[in-house]
């Protein structure tokens, strides 16, 4: 009976000297995962507490002093999102997604998508970014004046290195001087021949051949060509939502231009405008 007692209570012992080892051999992994955990909040923590909070409308801000601070999603190469705002960056034009310029040997390449890329990586190197508010613009867009977490303005930096242009309308030569020094280098745009966006996005505006004109009555649309069939709705909640063929509410969606609405020729336009397409 003794020797049964004293082999339980050996037992018992060992069970509770393995406890230890056990938390020694999970305490690591704790660390590390907690590290990464309060690495990723300090880098997201401002759209996380944000996230609760509706975004900045033009109907609900207040212009004065009003700044966004938090981790940038780039939409394409002059407009960001921080916390689901959208945001123009104020006083310069980058080339549209859907955009393609020529290089130096005449060869056509995607500067649209390209400038978006490279923006994204500057913001990348430096989070988060903070952009300080100007105006909204006729999108609803929040147009602020950017720069990165070291201080730096992506704005200039976009103009300096070619992926975006000073846009006189706007920026009343705010940026003049660094384009100037972009295209005596040949950096980015300059390179080769382009349009400038503004013009681009005009002539896409006009562009509408004879054979792309819906010919039958029955189902002519007003503002409608039929390669420009993407929907641009406005929500009750005055949300900017686009449809494109196939999707669930495509057909029952309804474009009313003397409320704003309107029809888009691609995604990339629709997206370069402010608006965002429909979940379902």
């Amino acid at each position: 009976m003794g020797r049964v007692v004293k082999y339980q209570r050996y037992q018992r012992g060992k069970r509770r000297r393995r406890l230890p080892y056990i938390v020694y051999r999970l305490l690591p992994i704790v660390i590390i995962m907690g590290a990464i955990a309060a690495a990723d909040y300090a880098e997201r923590g401002w759209a996380f507490i944000s996230s609760k909070v509706p975004p900045i409308t033009a109907s609900s801000a207040s212009p004065a002093n009003q700044t966004l601070v938090g981790r940038a999603t780039v939409i394409d190469g002059d407009t960001i999102e921080i916390a689901g705002q959208r945001i123009r960056f104020n006083g310069i034009d980058a080339p549209e997604r859907a955009q393609r310029c020529q290089d130096v040997s005449g060869k056509s390449y995607a500067c649209g998508r390209l400038a978006a890329n490279a923006l994204d990586e500057f913001l990348v190197a430096s989070r988060p970014a903070t952009c300080k508010f100007i105006d909204w613009d006729q999108y609803g867009r929040f147009v602020g004046n950017c720069a990165r977490a070291d201080g730096r303005s992506v704005q200039e930096w976009l103009v300096a290195n070619g992926n975006a242009l000073d846009w006189p309308r706007y920026s009343k030569g705010a940026f003049a001087a660094l384009e100037a020094s972009a295209r005596q280098a040949r950096r980015g745009v300059w390179q080769g021949e382009f349009q400038k966006p503004w013009d681009w996005r005009a002539a896409q505006r006009d562009h509408t051949a004879p054979s792309e004109a819906i010919q039958s009555p029955s189902f002519a649309i007003v503002g409608q060509s039929a390669s420009c069939n993407v929907k641009g709705n406005i929500s009750r909640k005055g949300e900017r939502i686009y449809h494109v063929p196939g999707q669930k509410y495509y057909d029952r969606t309804k474009i009313s231009e003397s409320k704003g609405e309107r029809w888009f020729c691609s995604q990339d336009e629709a997206e370069a405008a402010g608006w965002r397409k429909a979940r379902r």
